[in-house]
């Protein structure tokens, strides 16, 4: 048996039947994505930093009494620039006492598809980034196997600033932030969303449902396409999920392609 029907198997795409008229085929990986989806598949043989929280029940915990929210400057929209400034000075929650910088986001903030994460690590504190190091790596393996790179897409954070020790984000973080958020996603105006774990996909969706469930469907956000898949801290630790985000992926190509 080939390694790219190894491949194919263990990511849910083969045996490779041939389909009846009139069903829609699934896109075979040509031999460079193949190669981009083996990687996700590989085993993580590195220790997962110790930053990284392993998930815990779906429960929005506050370990601190809750500060005096102070509203961001303005409810209009304001300009990019400011925007950023914004996040930088921000004091709206107890999380400017503890942070070393706000993270505000990166990529292309024209992008047709815009990825919503958790929180900053420690060294996303550090260098003022979402995504850096394995989890980084990781994710962007994930888009090249479906043709995409930063410059393809923006990516932000439900939280600007990160919770000490990685722990969850509190109900009060999270409204404190939501305008931020509310605010790039308007910007940027993409064609479709994602979200990268369950504390981004309640934020954005309302909801409080397993991310297994919703997961399995395409949602909406103010009339923009929604998507849910896994955290890549989480897929690192859990690589048996790998051919689920997979399957993922190839929802949210189909769906950038429906938009062109």
């Amino acid at each position: 048996m080939s390694r790219q029907h190894l491949l194919l198997r263990e990511l849910g795409l083969a045996p490779r039947w041939r389909l009846r008229d009139g069903a829609e085929p699934e896109p075979v990986l040509t031999p460079a994505l193949a190669q981009v989806a083996a990687n996700l598949l590989l085993p993580v043989t590195a220790p997962v930093p110790s930053e990284v929280v392993a998930p815990v029940p779906v429960q929005l915990v506050e370990v601190m009494p809750a500060p005096a929210v102070v509203e961001p400057a303005t409810t209009a929209l304001p300009d990019w620039a400011d925007l950023q400034q914004q996040v930088a000075s921000c004091t709206a929650c107890g999380l400017c006492q503890t942070r070393t910088q706000a993270v505000f986001g990166k990529g292309n903030p024209r992008a047709r598809l815009m990825l919503v994460g958790e929180a900053p690590g420690a060294e996303e504190d550090k260098q003022g980034l979402p995504f850096v190091g394995k989890a980084w790596q990781l994710l962007d393996n994930m888009l090249s196997a479906i043709g995409l790179s930063q410059d393809d897409v923006f990516i932000a954070n439900v939280l600007k600033c990160r919770p000490p020790g990685n722990r969850n984000p509190a109900a009060d973080e999270i409204a404190a932030c939501a305008d931020y958020l509310r605010w790039q996603i308007a910007h940027v105006q993409p064609e479709v969303l994602v979200t990268l774990g369950r504390f981004a996909a309640h934020a954005l969706l309302q909801s409080d449902a397993a991310i297994g469930a919703l997961r399995r469907e395409t949602h909406q956000y103010q009339g923009i396409p929604l998507f849910v898949t896994f955290h890549p801290a989480y897929l690192l630790r859990s690589p048996g999920e790998k051919a689920k985000a997979w399957q993922d992926l190839l929802a949210i190509r189909r769906a950038l392609a429906n938009k062109a």
